[in-house]
Formats: C-alpha cells, structure tokens, sequence
C-alpha cells in the first residue's frame, strides 16, 4: 500500500509503525509477541493514513533528532536529519568555551535548542517562537532541559542586543516558486509559515541577517541554515552586511549547501 501510494520509504515506514504499535524497537519486531486483533486493526489504520501521505512523525507523534525523541505533530515543523548538521556545528564551536550565551531562532519544535542544552552543560539556552501552533511541542521538547522559552518575534528579541554568543536558526527558507516539488507531507502537513520564506525564500532570511548582527557580541557566531539554491546569495547578504568575517557555507552529506556561519567582527570580550 506504501509503496503504491508513493512513499519514500515504504518498508522502513511499515516497520516503524509497527515498532509503534508493538511498543517495541524496530530492530526487535522478529521477536515480537503476535499482535492482537487491536492491534492489528490499529495498524491497518495506521498504514490507511500513512498512504494518504500523513506524515510517519505524525502518526507515531515523535521525531528522532540526534540523541532525543522529540514530540510533534500538526502545527509544527517537523525536524530533518540536515538540521543535526547545523547543531553539530554550534556544538564544536561552543567547546572549550564557559557560560555562554546561545540564541536558537524560530525555534519550533525545539530541536536545536533542546540538542544544545542536553549536549552542553554551563551555557544559558534560549529558543524564540511566537506561533501558537508551535508553542505546545516546544515546551514539552524542553521541559527540564533549562532552555528558557521566549515568545516574540525573531525580528525583535530586543533584550538580546551585543549579548549573545552564539545563534543558530533554521528559517522558513523554502521559495514559493518550488512548491510544486515538494511532497504532500510537507505541502500538506508542516505549517506553512515554518516552511515558506517568500518568493524568492528570502523574505525572513534578509532582515534576519541584520538582526542577528545586532545580537551578536563581538566575536559571537551564528549559523543560519538556508535552501540549496541560496549557496551564492544568503553569504553575499552576510558579506554584505559589513558586521561580519569569516563568512563560511557548509554543505550537508549529500554535498548540497545547506547552511552558512559566520563570526561577528570585532574584539571578543
């Protein structure tokens, strides 16, 4: 039935779901007591909605992201594998350093927020969100992780102003133009307003650069994660800026761009 309806992955989503409704890991389903006649018709449910392209996140409630579990579902993003890149980055560059001061922006789910609070210890983690749809999944995802959940406008976090060490984003960066090409599950299922940056998948990610400058203390970073078509434009806007050095794109593990960094100029504190 997967395969027929065109899903990605159709053997390891069938697994997956019935990993869920066994409550058991995939790698122990050969094992696995019989199900029950509920269970089973629990699951053929479960394979219905899935070949009506519902999200597989969705279906079982959570998302694998690095070492967590985290809790989604409709009205929020559902976290990618890519994303992990950009946390691993943020990661290196806050080694060795104490106490610091880290910013995630549009914070969603939580992912990158929660991923930095459990991975670290001594840095002051915060995560910024203003929709609603979001709100739900991002204060379970963070419960008991001390991120300090902030609700505003990424555009106008003002107490931040020069005392920020390091900030990580994953925008809505996906141009309009390309929505098309995209599966149901996104088209249909994440929220639009985390998805879609715009015609040109820039309408956040520009004044988003200068905002992120204002934040930064001199020597902060920050990491910003962009659409593979942005490989040439989203570094010239950082460049651009004039606050900036060291302005570098990283490319995810199948080589396409996927996020730039850079370091905000002047003398460390």
């Amino acid at each position: 039935m997967l395969a027929g309806a065109h899903v990605a992955s159709p053997r390891v989503d069938a697994e997956l779901l019935a990993a869920h409704v066994l409550n058991v890991p995939r790698g122990r389903l050969l094992s696995a007591a019989d199900a029950t006649d509920h269970q089973v018709t629990e699951y053929r449910e479960l394979i219905r909605r899935r070949a009506a392209r519902v999200p597989l996140q969705h279906l079982t409630g959570t998302a694998p992201f690095r070492q967590l579990q985290l809790r989604v579902g409709p009205g929020v993003f559902v976290p990618r594998p890519e994303t992990e890149l950009l946390v691993e980055w943020g990661l290196e560059w806050l080694g060795g350093r104490t106490e610091c001061t880290v910013v995630d922006l549009c914070a969603g789910s939580g992912a990158i927020a929660a991923a930095i609070a459990t991975e670290t210890a001594g840095h002051h983690v915060f995560a910024v969100e203003r929709e609603a749809g979001a709100w739900g999944y991002l204060k379970d995802n963070v419960a008991g992780t001390g991120v300090t959940l902030i609700g505003a406008d990424v555009l106008d976090p003002r107490s931040f102003d020069g005392t920020v060490d390091l900030v990580l984003c994953n925008p809505p960066y996906v141009p309009e133009i390309g929505r098309a090409g995209l599966p149901p599950e996104v088209t249909d299922h994440d929220p639009d307003i985390a998805v879609f940056g715009g015609r040109d998948g820039l309408d956040l990610v520009r004044p988003l650069i200068g905002r992120i400058a204002t934040m930064l203390r001199p020597g902060g970073a920050f990491a910003l994660e962009h659409d593979d078509t942005h490989a040439y434009v989203v570094p010239t806007l950082v460049d651009a800026d004039g606050r900036f050095e060291k302005v570098e794109l990283h490319h995810d593990l199948a080589r396409r761009p996927r996020f730039t960094s850079a370091r905000r100029a002047g003398r460390a504190s």
